[in-house]
């Protein structure tokens, strides 16, 4: 998805302090007083434009979600739809994050489960431990996920999705595979909130993959 260079994007996002949070790591561990209630926290790693994670929070405001992605451009278009809401959800806030870093931003079990909706696939060997399914990410999603936390998958690259499954099997990390699919669409999963990319690609006549993993500490 091509990124237009908005102008002031980071002014923006730093004076909606309410939706935008500028210092996550300043918030580990207390997440839920940020919110101000103990629902479940869910995030979702590298957002995009914010269709997804925004459908969520309005069908589920028993639950708080978090939308993460590190360019500041696709931030303020997630932010401006939020904006433009006529009330916007008090269960979501978005903020900027190298997923690498994930575990400076939440504490052991904070996290209910995460969502990584097509991500770079990084097709290359050499670039393979880049992969947000690879288990260095894992080892990262399970310190923060809670026990029987979950990881959502999905993604139009079967060549990623074959690794992903071999990697999170392989990865002895306490992850288990409880769902699997090749062609969500064919599905008709009315839980399934489409993201931009998906609904291109499913236009496109694409099929697209989805795994659930469960985590057993």
């Amino acid at each position: 998805m091509r990124i237009r260079k908005k102008p002031n994007s980071i002014k923006k996002l730093e004076t909606n302090e309410n939706i935008y949070i500028l210092k996550p790591e300043s918030i580990k561990g207390k997440w839920h007083e940020k919110f101000g209630n103990s629902n479940p926290i869910n995030i979702e790693l590298g957002m995009g434009r914010g269709t997804f994670i925004i459908s969520h929070s309005l069908k589920n405001p028993q639950i708080n979600y978090i939308g993460m992605d590190q360019i500041s451009e696709v931030l303020r278009s997630a932010l401006d739809k939020i904006l433009n809401m006529e009330e916007a959800p008090k269960n979501l806030v978005i903020t900027r994050l190298n997923i690498e870093h994930i575990e400076n931003v939440f504490e052991k079990d904070e996290i209910g489960r995460i969502y990584l909706n097509f991500s770079d696939p990084w097709p290359k060997a050499k670039h393979v431990k880049r992969r947000l399914t690879n288990r260095s990410f894992l080892a990262r999603y399970k310190n923060i996920l809670k026990n029987q936390g979950q990881v959502i998958f999905k993604t139009d690259s079967r060549e990623l999705f074959d690794y992903s499954l071999e990697e999170i099997k392989d990865s002895n990390l306490g992850f288990e595979i409880i769902d699997v699919t090749y062609d969500l669409t064919s599905l008709n999963d009315i839980e399934n909130v489409q993201t931009e990319y998906e609904k291109r690609f499913v236009e496109q006549g694409k099929p697209i993959h989805r795994l659930k993993a469960i985590l057993h500490k």
